[in-house]
C-alpha cells in the first residue's frame, strides 16, 4: 500500500467536536452521479448541519440564503435529493439517510483504487466474474 505523504502537518484534520460528516460511499458507490451541482450544495450544507441521526429542521429561507439559493432553485435541489433517497423531508425537518447500497445488474462494484485494500472474497468474486 503506498503512503500518502501529508502536505501540511500544521492543518491535519481533527475530528471535531460536533458530529459532521460525509460517507465516502457517496462517491464509490456513484451516489452523487448525475446530481446537479445545487443538490450536492444543500447535501453538503444537510450533512454538516445534521445531528448523529442525520436530523436538521432549517426554514427555506435560511437554507436557501445560506446557498445563496432561490425558493424555486431550494425546492428543485431539495426534490431531487429525495428522489434519489438521499435525503428524507418533512417541513421544516430534513434527514439525511444512509446510503443504501447501489444495486444494479448491469453495473459492477467500482474497482478498487491502487493499493486500496481488498476482502478475499472480493479478489475471488472478480477472478470468477474475469471467467
Amino acid at each position: 500500500m503506498k503512503t500518502k505523504p501529508i502536505l501540511c502537518p500544521q492543518r491535519l484534520r481533527h475530528v471535531p467536536r460536533q458530529f459532521s460528516w460525509i460517507d465516502q460511499r457517496l462517491v464509490r458507490d456513484r451516489h452523487i452521479k448525475g446530481r446537479t451541482p445545487q443538490s450536492l450544495a444543500l447535501y453538503l450544507f444537510l450533512c454538516t448541519v445534521a445531528d448523529a441521526q442525520g436530523m436538521s429542521y432549517y426554514s427555506d429561507t435560511t437554507a436557501g440564503g445560506t446557498l445563496g439559493f432561490g425558493s424555486v432553485e431550494l425546492r428543485a435541489a431539495r426534490s431531487e435529493l429525495v428522489a434519489s433517497r438521499l435525503i428524507a423531508y418533512d417541513s421544516p425537518f430534513y434527514q439525511v439517510l444512509s446510503l443504501d447500497p447501489v444495486v444494479a445488474a448491469t453495473t459492477r462494484p467500482p474497482e478498487p483504487r491502487e493499493g486500496e485494500e481488498r476482502s478475499i472474497g472480493e479478489i475471488l468474486r472478480s477472478m470468477m466474474e474475469a471467467k
